[in-house]
Protein backbone atom coordinates (compact mmCIF):
# COMPACT_ATOMS: atom_id res chain seq x y z
CA UNK A 1 0.00 0.00 0.00
CA UNK A 2 1.36 3.37 -1.02
CA UNK A 3 0.77 6.23 1.38
CA UNK A 4 0.21 9.53 -0.35
CA UNK A 5 1.82 12.61 1.18
CA UNK A 6 -0.18 15.73 1.64
CA UNK A 7 0.88 18.80 -0.28
CA UNK A 8 0.45 22.37 0.89
CA UNK A 9 -1.78 24.63 -1.15
CA UNK A 10 -0.98 28.30 -1.45
CA UNK A 11 -2.45 31.41 -2.99
CA UNK A 12 -3.37 31.78 -6.65
CA UNK A 13 -0.81 34.55 -6.93
CA UNK A 14 1.44 36.84 -4.95
CA UNK A 15 2.24 40.53 -5.08
CA UNK A 16 4.23 43.26 -3.37
CA UNK A 17 2.05 44.82 -0.68
CA UNK A 18 4.44 47.37 0.84
CA UNK A 19 7.87 48.90 0.41
CA UNK A 20 10.28 50.55 2.84
CA UNK A 21 13.78 52.02 2.87
CA UNK A 22 16.57 52.96 5.22
CA UNK A 23 19.09 55.52 4.03
CA UNK A 24 21.92 56.49 6.39
CA UNK A 25 21.78 60.21 7.18
CA UNK A 26 25.41 60.86 6.22
CA UNK A 27 25.57 62.16 2.65
CA UNK A 28 28.99 61.80 1.01
CA UNK A 29 29.56 64.00 -2.07
CA UNK A 30 32.11 63.20 -4.76
CA UNK A 31 34.42 65.85 -3.37
CA UNK A 32 34.92 63.70 -0.27
CA UNK A 33 35.85 60.68 -2.39
CA UNK A 34 37.87 62.16 -5.23
CA UNK A 35 41.11 63.12 -3.49
CA UNK A 36 41.77 59.61 -2.18
CA UNK A 37 41.48 58.16 -5.70
CA UNK A 38 43.15 61.06 -7.56
CA UNK A 39 39.91 61.97 -9.31
CA UNK A 40 37.34 64.75 -9.58
CA UNK A 41 33.61 65.31 -9.35
CA UNK A 42 33.42 65.72 -13.13
CA UNK A 43 35.23 62.42 -13.76
CA UNK A 44 33.03 60.48 -11.33
CA UNK A 45 29.79 61.91 -12.75
CA UNK A 46 30.86 61.23 -16.33
CA UNK A 47 31.86 57.66 -15.52
CA UNK A 48 28.93 56.68 -13.33
CA UNK A 49 26.28 59.38 -12.97
CA UNK A 50 26.88 59.41 -9.21
CA UNK A 51 26.95 62.77 -7.43
CA UNK A 52 26.66 61.53 -3.85
CA UNK A 53 26.02 58.42 -1.80
CA UNK A 54 25.19 57.47 1.81
CA UNK A 55 27.71 56.00 4.26
CA UNK A 56 26.57 54.22 7.41
CA UNK A 57 28.17 55.05 10.74
CA UNK A 58 29.37 52.79 13.53
CA UNK A 59 25.95 53.12 15.17
CA UNK A 60 24.18 51.79 12.06
CA UNK A 61 24.92 48.06 11.87
CA UNK A 62 23.67 46.09 8.90
CA UNK A 63 20.94 44.35 10.88
CA UNK A 64 19.59 47.65 12.19
CA UNK A 65 19.39 49.15 8.70
CA UNK A 66 17.73 46.01 7.32
CA UNK A 67 15.16 45.89 10.12
CA UNK A 68 14.45 49.61 9.71
CA UNK A 69 13.58 49.12 6.03
CA UNK A 70 11.59 45.95 6.77
CA UNK A 71 9.57 47.67 9.49
CA UNK A 72 8.58 50.47 7.13
CA UNK A 73 7.58 47.96 4.44
CA UNK A 74 5.43 46.07 6.96
CA UNK A 75 3.74 49.29 8.09
CA UNK A 76 3.05 50.15 4.43
CA UNK A 77 1.57 46.68 3.88
CA UNK A 78 -0.48 46.86 7.08
CA UNK A 79 0.90 43.69 8.65
CA UNK A 80 2.63 42.90 11.93
CA UNK A 81 5.54 40.65 12.84
CA UNK A 82 3.05 37.99 13.90
CA UNK A 83 1.84 37.74 10.29
CA UNK A 84 5.26 36.92 8.84
CA UNK A 85 6.11 33.42 7.71
CA UNK A 86 9.62 34.14 6.47
CA UNK A 87 12.37 36.77 6.49
CA UNK A 88 14.66 36.77 3.45
CA UNK A 89 17.70 39.04 3.37
CA UNK A 90 19.80 39.56 0.24
CA UNK A 91 23.28 40.81 1.10
CA UNK A 92 26.90 40.48 -0.01
CA UNK A 93 28.47 42.69 2.66
CA UNK A 94 27.61 40.90 5.89
CA UNK A 95 31.02 40.19 7.42
CA UNK A 96 29.49 37.97 10.11
CA UNK A 97 29.31 34.50 8.56
CA UNK A 98 26.92 33.11 11.15
CA UNK A 99 24.27 33.40 12.36
CA UNK A 100 22.48 34.74 9.31
CA UNK A 101 21.61 38.41 8.98
CA UNK A 102 17.99 37.34 8.45
CA UNK A 103 17.79 35.92 11.98
CA UNK A 104 19.14 39.22 13.31
CA UNK A 105 16.42 41.06 11.38
CA UNK A 106 13.72 38.67 12.60
CA UNK A 107 14.80 39.24 16.20
CA UNK A 108 14.80 43.02 15.76
CA UNK A 109 11.30 42.86 14.24
CA UNK A 110 10.01 40.62 17.02
CA UNK A 111 9.08 37.93 14.49
CA UNK A 112 9.24 34.81 16.63
CA UNK A 113 9.44 31.36 15.09
CA UNK A 114 9.62 32.49 11.45
CA UNK A 115 11.85 30.93 8.82
CA UNK A 116 14.81 33.24 8.21
CA UNK A 117 17.79 32.97 5.89
CA UNK A 118 20.14 34.99 3.71
CA UNK A 119 20.42 34.97 -0.08
CA UNK A 120 23.90 35.39 -1.56
CA UNK A 121 23.51 36.58 -5.14
CA UNK A 122 25.30 39.94 -4.91
CA UNK A 123 23.57 42.74 -6.83
CA UNK A 124 20.93 40.32 -8.16
CA UNK A 125 20.16 39.09 -4.64
CA UNK A 126 16.95 41.06 -4.17
CA UNK A 127 15.49 39.75 -7.43
CA UNK A 128 16.47 36.20 -6.47
CA UNK A 129 14.85 36.58 -3.03
CA UNK A 130 11.72 38.13 -4.52
CA UNK A 131 11.32 35.14 -6.85
CA UNK A 132 11.70 32.79 -3.89
CA UNK A 133 9.09 34.70 -1.87
CA UNK A 134 6.66 34.51 -4.78
CA UNK A 135 7.16 30.74 -5.01
CA UNK A 136 6.77 30.30 -1.23
CA UNK A 137 3.42 32.07 -1.16
CA UNK A 138 2.07 30.27 -4.21
CA UNK A 139 3.24 26.91 -2.83
CA UNK A 140 1.74 27.56 0.60
CA UNK A 141 4.95 27.47 2.63
CA UNK A 142 4.44 31.07 3.80
CA UNK A 143 1.63 33.63 3.69
CA UNK A 144 3.63 36.84 4.13
CA UNK A 145 7.34 37.22 3.42
CA UNK A 146 9.48 40.26 4.02
CA UNK A 147 12.27 40.53 1.44
CA UNK A 148 15.16 42.80 2.34
CA UNK A 149 18.19 43.98 0.39
CA UNK A 150 20.75 45.40 2.83
CA UNK A 151 24.35 46.46 2.33
CA UNK A 152 27.21 48.20 4.09
CA UNK A 153 29.44 48.24 1.04
CA UNK A 154 31.87 50.54 2.83
CA UNK A 155 32.88 47.52 4.94
CA UNK A 156 34.14 45.57 1.92
CA UNK A 157 35.67 48.14 -0.45
CA UNK A 158 39.04 49.85 -0.53
CA UNK A 159 38.55 53.64 -0.18
CA UNK A 160 41.72 54.14 -2.27
CA UNK A 161 40.70 51.86 -5.15
CA UNK A 162 40.04 54.06 -8.19
CA UNK A 163 37.88 51.34 -9.74
CA UNK A 164 35.37 50.89 -6.91
CA UNK A 165 35.66 53.53 -4.16
CA UNK A 166 33.45 56.11 -5.89
CA UNK A 167 30.73 53.64 -6.90
CA UNK A 168 29.37 52.13 -3.71
CA UNK A 169 27.18 53.28 -0.87
CA UNK A 170 25.24 51.87 2.09
CA UNK A 171 21.54 51.36 2.68
CA UNK A 172 18.64 48.94 2.89
CA UNK A 173 15.36 48.48 1.04
CA UNK A 174 12.55 46.02 1.69
CA UNK A 175 9.22 44.80 0.40
CA UNK A 176 6.44 42.68 1.87
CA UNK A 177 5.14 39.97 -0.42
CA UNK A 178 1.72 38.50 0.26
CA UNK A 179 -1.14 36.54 -1.33
CA UNK A 180 -3.15 37.81 -4.27
CA UNK A 181 -6.05 36.49 -6.33
CA UNK A 182 -4.07 37.32 -9.47
CA UNK A 183 -0.39 37.33 -10.32
CA UNK A 184 1.41 40.45 -9.14
CA UNK A 185 4.90 39.02 -9.68
CA UNK A 186 5.77 37.64 -13.09
CA UNK A 187 7.94 34.60 -13.82
CA UNK A 188 11.60 35.12 -13.00
CA UNK A 189 14.22 34.86 -15.74
CA UNK A 190 17.50 34.12 -14.01
CA UNK A 191 20.85 32.50 -14.47
CA UNK A 192 24.59 32.91 -14.26
CA UNK A 193 27.69 33.25 -16.40
CA UNK A 194 30.23 31.47 -14.24
CA UNK A 195 32.94 31.88 -16.88
CA UNK A 196 33.16 35.50 -15.72
CA UNK A 197 32.88 34.86 -11.99
CA UNK A 198 36.32 36.40 -11.35
CA UNK A 199 35.57 39.86 -12.77
CA UNK A 200 33.93 40.92 -9.47
CA UNK A 201 35.00 39.48 -6.16
CA UNK A 202 37.16 39.67 -3.07
CA UNK A 203 40.90 39.81 -3.67
CA UNK A 204 41.61 37.23 -0.95
CA UNK A 205 39.81 35.08 1.58
CA UNK A 206 39.29 35.75 5.29
CA UNK A 207 41.17 32.50 5.91
CA UNK A 208 44.23 33.93 4.17
CA UNK A 209 43.93 37.09 6.23
CA UNK A 210 43.66 35.04 9.44
CA UNK A 211 46.77 33.06 8.58
CA UNK A 212 48.74 36.18 7.64
CA UNK A 213 47.43 39.15 9.65
CA UNK A 214 49.96 41.44 8.00
CA UNK A 215 48.00 41.06 4.76
CA UNK A 216 45.43 43.77 4.00
CA UNK A 217 41.79 43.14 4.94
CA UNK A 218 40.09 41.33 2.02
CA UNK A 219 38.21 43.79 -0.18
CA UNK A 220 36.08 43.60 -3.28
CA UNK A 221 37.71 44.35 -6.62
CA UNK A 222 36.11 44.73 -10.02
CA UNK A 223 37.13 44.69 -13.66
CA UNK A 224 34.96 47.66 -14.56
CA UNK A 225 35.24 47.54 -18.38
CA UNK A 226 34.32 43.83 -18.52
CA UNK A 227 31.37 44.30 -16.20
CA UNK A 228 30.19 47.33 -18.18
CA UNK A 229 30.25 45.47 -21.50
CA UNK A 230 28.53 42.38 -20.06
CA UNK A 231 25.77 44.26 -18.26
CA UNK A 232 25.11 46.78 -21.03
CA UNK A 233 24.53 44.22 -23.75
CA UNK A 234 23.66 40.93 -22.04
CA UNK A 235 20.99 42.20 -19.64
CA UNK A 236 18.67 43.72 -22.23
CA UNK A 237 17.87 40.27 -23.74
CA UNK A 238 17.24 38.97 -20.21
CA UNK A 239 14.83 41.87 -19.65
CA UNK A 240 13.09 41.09 -22.94
CA UNK A 241 12.64 37.48 -21.86
CA UNK A 242 11.10 38.64 -18.57
CA UNK A 243 8.61 40.80 -20.46
CA UNK A 244 7.71 37.89 -22.71
CA UNK A 245 7.37 35.50 -19.74
CA UNK A 246 4.95 37.97 -18.10
CA UNK A 247 3.00 38.28 -21.34
CA UNK A 248 3.42 42.03 -21.73
CA UNK A 249 5.15 44.57 -23.97
CA UNK A 250 7.52 47.35 -22.96
CA UNK A 251 4.70 49.81 -23.69
CA UNK A 252 2.65 48.22 -20.88
CA UNK A 253 5.23 49.24 -18.29
CA UNK A 254 4.87 52.17 -15.92
CA UNK A 255 8.46 51.91 -14.67
CA UNK A 256 11.85 50.34 -15.33
CA UNK A 257 13.80 49.66 -12.12
CA UNK A 258 17.18 48.10 -12.91
CA UNK A 259 20.01 47.52 -10.48
CA UNK A 260 21.63 50.91 -9.91
CA UNK A 261 25.13 49.98 -11.04
CA UNK A 262 26.04 52.77 -13.44
CA UNK A 263 23.98 55.40 -15.24
CA UNK A 264 25.60 54.51 -18.56
CA UNK A 265 24.55 50.87 -18.18
CA UNK A 266 20.99 51.96 -17.37
CA UNK A 267 20.84 54.32 -20.37
CA UNK A 268 22.23 51.64 -22.71
CA UNK A 269 19.60 49.12 -21.57
CA UNK A 270 16.86 51.69 -22.14
CA UNK A 271 18.04 52.23 -25.71
CA UNK A 272 18.34 48.52 -26.49
CA UNK A 273 14.92 47.81 -24.97
CA UNK A 274 13.46 50.77 -26.89
CA UNK A 275 11.49 51.86 -23.87
CA UNK A 276 8.81 54.44 -24.69
CA UNK A 277 9.03 57.83 -23.02
CA UNK A 278 5.98 56.95 -20.93
CA UNK A 279 8.10 54.50 -18.90
CA UNK A 280 9.67 56.11 -15.83
CA UNK A 281 13.28 54.96 -15.40
CA UNK A 282 14.78 54.72 -11.90
CA UNK A 283 18.02 56.67 -11.64
CA UNK A 284 18.38 56.63 -7.87
CA UNK A 285 22.09 55.97 -8.38
CA UNK A 286 22.72 59.73 -8.69
CA UNK A 287 22.26 60.31 -4.95
CA UNK A 288 22.47 56.78 -3.51
CA UNK A 289 25.33 55.18 -5.44
CA UNK A 290 25.54 51.47 -6.07
CA UNK A 291 24.09 49.70 -3.02
CA UNK A 292 24.30 46.21 -4.53
CA UNK A 293 21.43 44.01 -3.27
CA UNK A 294 19.66 47.04 -1.78
CA UNK A 295 19.57 49.12 -4.94
CA UNK A 296 16.34 47.85 -6.55
CA UNK A 297 14.06 48.20 -3.49
CA UNK A 298 15.65 51.55 -2.64
CA UNK A 299 15.00 52.79 -6.18
CA UNK A 300 11.45 51.42 -6.08
CA UNK A 301 10.73 53.21 -2.81
CA UNK A 302 12.17 56.45 -4.22
CA UNK A 303 9.92 56.38 -7.31
CA UNK A 304 6.81 55.68 -5.22
CA UNK A 305 7.67 58.21 -2.50
CA UNK A 306 8.09 60.94 -5.10
CA UNK A 307 4.96 59.76 -6.93
CA UNK A 308 6.90 59.28 -10.15
CA UNK A 309 5.42 55.80 -10.64
CA UNK A 310 1.81 54.85 -9.92
CA UNK A 311 0.62 52.37 -7.33
CA UNK A 312 -0.62 49.33 -9.23
CA UNK A 313 1.54 50.06 -12.27
CA UNK A 314 3.78 47.43 -13.83
CA UNK A 315 7.53 47.66 -13.29
CA UNK A 316 10.37 45.69 -14.86
CA UNK A 317 13.11 44.76 -12.39
CA UNK A 318 16.57 43.64 -13.53
CA UNK A 319 19.37 42.66 -11.15
CA UNK A 320 22.92 41.62 -12.08
CA UNK A 321 26.23 41.30 -10.31
CA UNK A 322 29.12 39.22 -9.01
CA UNK A 323 29.07 35.62 -10.08
CA UNK A 324 28.17 36.75 -12.70
CA UNK A 325 24.50 36.29 -11.83
CA UNK A 326 21.32 37.92 -13.06
CA UNK A 327 17.55 37.90 -12.58
CA UNK A 328 14.62 39.83 -14.02
CA UNK A 329 10.87 39.89 -13.41
CA UNK A 330 7.85 42.12 -13.93
CA UNK A 331 5.97 43.19 -10.79
CA UNK A 332 2.91 45.21 -9.96
CA UNK A 333 3.91 48.14 -7.73
CA UNK A 334 2.33 48.39 -4.27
Amino acid sequence: MTVELRSSVGAAGARILGVGAYRPPRVVPNSEISEAIDSSDEWIVSRSGIRSRRFAGADEPLGSMAAGAAGKAMAHAGISAADLGCVLVATMSNVVQSPSLATDVAARLGAEGVAAFDVSAACAGFSYALAMANDMIRAGSARYVVVVGAERMTDIIDPYDRGTAFLFGDGAGAVVVGPSDTAGIGPVVWGSDASKRDVIGHDSSYLEWRESPERPWPVMRMDGPQVFRWASWQMAPVAQRALAAAGIEASDLAAFIPHQANIRIIDTMCRVLKLPKSVVVARDIATTGNTSGASIPLAMEDLLARQLAPSGGLALLVGFGAGLVYAAQVVRLP
